[in-house]
């Protein structure tokens, strides 16, 4: 490669393993060090309009928490979604990806670190020649690989990607493990992955603030009309409780969670009730069902939002449910958090000096 700048591609072994808060926290963490560092997502996965443009929200987080200005973001080359891949498979779309990312690439003012988010998984942007491989070959990048645990066997898919991967692996971040789990990945996991010359960089505690969602995602996932305190919507919802039993068993079942949405029929005011003297961020009431006065009342005065959806009960949890899965990094406090477990956690001089950095010769 004709430039001298080192690129480190952060790529994952599935969707939503924590790959955009990994840059968030590093990225931080190498300016911190004094390093220069470019910043880019080849290919933009987490599209909204704004200002009547598409823009890719990740990008947009990161360069803003990075103070990063615009001549050190390698641009977005393809937003992907069902129009981009209907216009590639019918031939519509014939643009040589790889060349025009090389393209920019070379343009970019010189740093001391290109740092790029990868696609979702190892498969992701294939059709358009910009998976995780493929840009790491046409950039000469190394890998850093961001896997979610879920048990020992997450094993697997690291071993998986390290056959696929192969020398441009640098190492692999380890995130979401429960802390009674924590000891074992340590003293289990962690040296068999060393044995296999996958260097575990950090192993990320399961952090309940960052798997959390605000009350206004809820809106928008839920589509739900607000009853009252529409100023509260940036609470965090930690946990989901459904109140379908009675209301002592209710009462027993909310007071051993925190920061929770109680999703619940309109009609079960007691149920309601219960919920908001705890620990509740929210009410999502099914049915579209009013609730009382002293209802709307209360939870004004507690600042408790109310939702109202016009959805059954079930249906309501599946798509709360799928957005706990989906959980994005782009409130002020997650961005603190990851910076924090980051800081605790990740090891950071052992990266450095696998791509040959040295944060002292960065700092003026």
């Amino acid at each position: 490669m004709p430039k001298s700048a080192k690129c480190l591609l952060i790529g994952s072994t599935e969707t939503y393993s924590g790959k955009s808060a990994t840059v968030l926290g590093l990225s931080y963490q190498l300016q911190q060090k004094g390093l220069d560092i470019n910043y880019g997502k080849p290919l933009g996965t987490c599209l909204n309009v704004s200002g009547g443009s598409v823009v890719e929200e990740d990008v947009q987080l990161i360069t803003h928490s990075l103070n990063l200005p615009e001549s050190r973001i390698v641009p977005t080359m393809l937003a992907l979604d069902e129009v981009s891949v209907q216009k590639r498979l019918c031939g519509e779309d014939k643009t040589n990806y790889q060349q025009s990312l090389l393209q920019q690439y070379l343009q970019m003012p010189q740093g001391d670190l290109v740092l790029l988010e990868g696609a979702g998984d190892l498969e992701e942007g294939k059709l358009f020649d910009l998976s995780l491989l493929q840009v790491a070959e046409v950039l000469d990048a190394t890998v850093l690989l961001v896997a979610r645990y879920k048990s020992l066997l997450s094993v697997e898919a690291l071993l998986s990607a390290k056959e696929r991967v192969g020398d441009r692996l640098i190492g692999a971040v380890i995130n979401d493990i429960p802390t009674e789990q924590l000891e074992t990945v340590a003293d289990v996991l962690r040296p068999f992955l060393e044995q296999q010359g996958i260097p575990v960089l950090a192993m990320l505690p399961k952090s309940d603030l960052l798997r959390s969602v605000s009350v206004g995602e809820l809106v928008k996932q839920l589509n739900a009309e607000v009853l009252c305190r529409s100023d509260r919507l940036d609470l965090m919802v930690e946990s989901l409780a459904i109140g379908a039993m009675n209301v002592n068993a209710a009462v027993k079942y909310f007071r051993k969670r925190r920061n929770m949405a109680v999703v619940t029929g309109g009609d079960r005011v007691e149920i309601q009730q219960a919920a908001l003297e705890t620990s509740t961020q929210c009410l999502i009431l099914t049915g579209q069902l009013p609730p009382p006065p002293f209802i709307l009342s209360r939870a004004e005065e507690l600042e408790i939002p109310i939702l109202s959806v016009d959805l059954d009960t079930l249906t309501t949890v599946e798509i709360v449910d799928r957005t706990f899965g989906q959980v994005r990094v782009h409130e002020p406090i997650k961005v603190q958090c990851i910076r924090q477990l980051m800081s605790e956690h990740f090891d950071l001089e052992r990266l450095l000096s696998k791509l040959g950095l040295s944060p002292a010769a960065a700092l003026p």
